[in-house]
């Protein structure tokens, strides 16, 4: 199905998300979408698929114009989107959520819906269950399913909006494999990132977007540094990894052992010092989650000690923790890290220590003003954080932390940004490192271990490699640890 968007507008409120866009598609092309993050990539999207209703302009599909009023018109038009977190039930079998959207829903017949899903999967080589609950899957397997789902809806165009955050490398083969399959069989792929080294490898052609302006198309073969000054009006460059200098030992960990009711992770020891940054490598679910949730305070150890800054803390509560200077930066910035339906100024009043019975609210203006230009968050002291760019929600988490700190641990500090808010994310943790903060981070991009760790753990199904020099390692070897080969035979930290 060729699909044509023709002078889309979209504001909301004082910002004009997406400014005369006009954009051609023909069937069977994987068309990338590329820029940075705030540049109108995700809205154009959901106006394609009725999610949002673009202020003006038209759509037109196969060269008819059509007005779509929502997702369930999307699709009965042949328009479907698979989103950055899936719009699954995790509660309910595989099945169950594929049959779900289909006119008759769950009435429909099961025998019939299930030949039709394994034809479907065998078709892409998926290997899914359909009797296995959703919230068993990973996030790879879940988008193979709302992908097989949007087929059987009978989606001719599919839109996916950063559809490789937050999987492994193994699951994004998969996933590019069954785009190119797609694509092959007629059907009109739209690609969304922010990731070059995604949309070159798989798009035959991309578009990219900066301040809600397409600024201009490209084709094979593509040069990095020509899409890098579209996105950003200007060369990137990325700042060299510096060794962490000798310090005293901030976080000491003797035998530690945590587990919940999928896995173990047992006899951990490590020692860190300040201002050193260990990254913890592995699959979504291998142990690094529940390892540094331990450390935290968050999850109770089953065994061994902790001591921060020379101090037992065993089995103390997070805000135990946070007292003696460490702090944790979830990845679920909204749901866990920031209160949705409250602005940066009640924010920065909330993170501060309290002193008397009322609020002073004009220093909390001055103090969100002070700290939104500190950190360049692109918003104001009444912007709800909700709606801020990912970026910019990770940039306030950060403004939010108190100083000083012994300790600051991060659940995917970069997904889902962009290549400028990386590079400024990871120069304020190197100023916290500066300080003598140290860091455990976890991350599923391997290029982001190497660049920033000084040492890395790598966790496969709960166990953990000794601690590795990040300049020693390269992704390929780093990739096999991640995949469970070639691990050393004995011993666990040093």
């Amino acid at each position: 199905m060729d699909v044509t968007l023709h002078d889309i507008h979209k504001t909301f409120g004082r910002v004009h998300a997406n400014v005369g866009i006009t954009l051609h598609v023909p069937a069977g092309t994987i068309q990338g979408i590329l820029g940075e993050n705030g540049a109108g990539k995700s809205t154009l999207m959901k106006i394609l698929s009725g999610f949002i209703r673009a202020d003006r302009g038209e759509i037109r599909l196969d060269g008819r114009p059509v007005v779509i009023h929502s997702p369930s018109d999307a699709i009965r038009h042949g328009v479907g989107m698979l989103h950055q977190d899936p719009l699954d039930f995790p509660p309910m079998r595989v099945l169950d959520n594929f049959i779900l959207g289909r006119h008759g829903g769950l009435s429909l017949g099961r025998a019939a819906a299930r030949r039709d899903f394994r034809q479907l999967a065998e078709q892409f080589g998926f290997a899914l269950d359909p009797e296995a609950y959703v919230d068993a899957l990973t996030v790879g397997e879940r988008q193979q399913l709302e992908i097989l789902r949007l087929l059987w809806l009978g989606a001719r165009v599919l839109i996916f909006d950063e559809p490789t955050t937050g999987i492994s490398a193994a699951q994004k083969e998969k996933l590019f494999a069954a785009l190119r399959l797609l694509a092959e069989q007629g059907r009109t792929v739209l690609f969304v990132s922010h990731k070059l080294e995604d949309v070159e490898g798989l798009c035959h052609k991309i578009a990219v977007l900066r301040q809600g302006q397409l600024v201009g198309e490209v084709r094979p073969p593509y040069k990095t540094a020509l899409l890098v000054e579209m996105m950003f009006g200007k060369n990137i460059v990325t700042g060299e990894r510096a060794p962490a200098e000798p310090r005293e030992v901030t976080l000491h960990l003797d035998s530690l052992s945590a587990e919940d009711n999928r896995l173990a992770v047992r006899n951990v020891s490590l020692s860190v010092r300040g201002g050193e940054v260990i990254g913890l490598a592995g699959m979504e679910g291998s142990g690094q989650g529940l390892f540094m949730r331990a450390i935290c305070g968050l999850t109770r150890p089953t065994g061994g000690r902790i001591r921060v800054g020379g101090r037992d803390l065993t089995g103390r509560s997070y805000l135990s923790f946070k007292r003696h200077g460490v702090a944790f930066l979830p990845a679920a910035r909204l749901e866990e890290g920031l209160v949705p339906g409250l602005n940066l100024t009640e924010h920065f009043v909330l993170a501060e220590e309290q002193r008397g019975f009322f609020v002073n609210w004009e220093a909390g203006r001055a103090l969100a003003r002070q700290r939104i230009g500190d950190f360049n968050i692109r918003g104001a002291p009444e912007t709800t954080v909700e709606s801020l760019s990912g970026g910019n929600q990770q940039r306030a988490l950060l403004a939010l932390l108190r100083l000083p700190l012994t300790l600051l641990l991060l659940e995917h500090p970069t997904r889902g940004l962009d290549i400028e808010s990386t590079i400024y994310i990871w120069s304020k943790l190197r100023e916290r490192c500066a300080q003598g903060t140290s860091i455990l981070f976890i991350s599923s991009d391997l290029e982001e271990i190497l660049q920033y760790s000084d040492r890395v753990l790598v966790f496969f199904s709960g166990r953990v490699t000794p601690p590795l020099e990040a300049a020693a390692l390269t992704s390929d070897r780093l990739g096999e640890l991640i995949g469970g080969k070639g691990w050393p035979e004995k011993g666990r930290e040093r």
